[in-house]
């Protein structure tokens, strides 16, 4: 086994990252590609992502194949409808037919096993380069260097840190202060099921809907292979809500009155084991993500709403343009760190906080409205395409213009 220390670790090369999230697993992957010497710190003796399952886009698929994850049986593509609570298709969420050409992808999205998915992505990352049980406490930046010391006393000295460390990320709070945190009104119940006795849903369909109150969705998954359903339900709620003694019979409450399939979800799935509950924090969005010789991605800059249904491809995403911006630079040179910084900045501030702030905005929108607001919403997205020229919009249009961008990741 090759520890961290026998691998090089040169001037002007060197790069921690703190956290083993997808973030800063990508983050690793896209600098060591580039000629970095990096090393990945985590605070937990083995990596491990929270949840269950979870959304990746078809741009991300590419980035983890050109990071050398197998495709092959890796998610389901899906076709997404959006519907109203009791089936009737609102509309569909186009898939761009120059998008998949130039991916050699199906659809949009492809759904997983969030641990599926991390795990494929850990086979990549070189021996050596995961330092576990260091968390972070605090940083001291030099003139062309940054000196980072953990709590178990160990210091590294490197040229640039990166901070994947999740939404109480300590380096951007010595980065940037206080993040502010605040919950958005919002919990979520995800869950994932296997596909025995669910056979009859069409294949590689998709719906979210919605009632007047609830998000309830479902998207077709694999996991090792093999076909499922990760499912969940969006409800509001203040800060702190206790959770219900019975999930299962709560949950059941909630879809009782739902068209097919969603009320039958419950019935296949271990409630000890497939369902995760999950508080959803924000913080007001930030225009520079990087101070110095520190830069930060992920959650530890922009957590997101369920609603953006990306929180993990932001994160992967991140990384790979962080590698793409700073490209083969000296990171002894000051003037050239704050360039690449500036350029990968100028790909993803922006992009990141307009899709932050519109999920937020459609949470508000589906769970807080007044009742006459909330029945006037419900007409309009039913009988109207106005909802669909929201999302083609504000959610598909940069995501598109971004995919096709990326010409080192097509395939024709």
């Amino acid at each position: 086994m090759t520890s961290a220390t026998a691998l090089p670790w040169r001037k002007g090369k060197r790069v921690a990252i703190i956290g083993a999230g997808p973030g800063g697993v990508s983050a690793a992957l896209a600098l060591h590609r580039r000629g970095y010497d990096v090393r990945l710190y985590e605070k937990s003796p083995e990596p491990k992502p929270l949840g269950g399952g979870v959304l990746l886009s078809s741009p991300v698929l590419a980035i983890l194949r050109e990071y050398g994850v197998d495709l092959n049986n890796f998610g389901s593509h899906t076709y997404t409808e959006f519907r109203n609570h009791r089936g009737r298709v609102r509309t569909c969420v186009p898939s761009n037919p120059r998008v998949e050409k130039a991916f050699g992808l199906k659809g949009w999205h492809y759904g997983m096993l969030r641990s599926n998915a991390f795990a494929r992505m850990m086979e990549c990352l070189p021996e050596g380069i995961l330092v576990a049980d260091h968390t972070f406490q605090s940083y001291r930046e030099g003139s062309d260097d940054i000196q980072v010391s953990f709590t178990n006393g160990n210091r590294v000295e490197a040229d640039i840190l990166v901070g994947a460390d999740g939404i109480r990320s300590g380096v951007s709070r010595q980065a940037f202060g206080e993040p502010d945190l605040f919950h958005v009104g919002l919990r979520v119940w995800l869950a994932w099921c296997d596909a025995a006795g669910l056979e009859d849903i069409p294949p590689h369909t998709a719906a979210v809907t919605h009632s007047n109150k609830y998000q309830a969705s479902f998207f077709p998954m694999l996991h090792d292979g093999k076909p499922g359903y990760e499912w969940w339900i969006v409800e509001p709620v203040k800060e702190n809500a206790p959770e219900p003694e019975n999930v299962k019979a709560y949950v059941q409450g909630i879809l009782k009155d739902w068209a097919d399939p969603l009320p039958r979800f419950p019935d296949f799935t271990d409630f000890n084991k497939q369902i995760f509950c999950w508080n959803i924090y924000n913080r007001p969005s930030l225009k520079k993500w990087s101070r110095g010789r520190v830069v930060c991605l992920g959650d530890a800059v922009h957590p997101v709403s369920p609603y953006a249904a990306y929180g993990m491809g932001m994160a992967i995403e991140d990384g790979y343009f962080l590698g793409k911006a700073l490209g083969q630079r000296n990171l002894s040179d000051s003037d050239s760190v704050t360039q690449g910084f500036a350029a990968f900045e100028a790909q993803r501030v922006d992009y990141v906080n307009h899709h932050v702030e519109f999920a937020r905005k459609l949470g508000n929108l589906f769970h807080y409205l007044p009742w006459p607001l909330a029945k006037l919403r419900d007409l309009v997205f039913d009988h109207t395409g106005f909802l669909e020229k929201m999302i083609t919009r504000d959610y598909l249009k940069d995501q598109e213009a971004m995919s096709l961008s990326l010409h080192e990741l097509h395939v024709s």
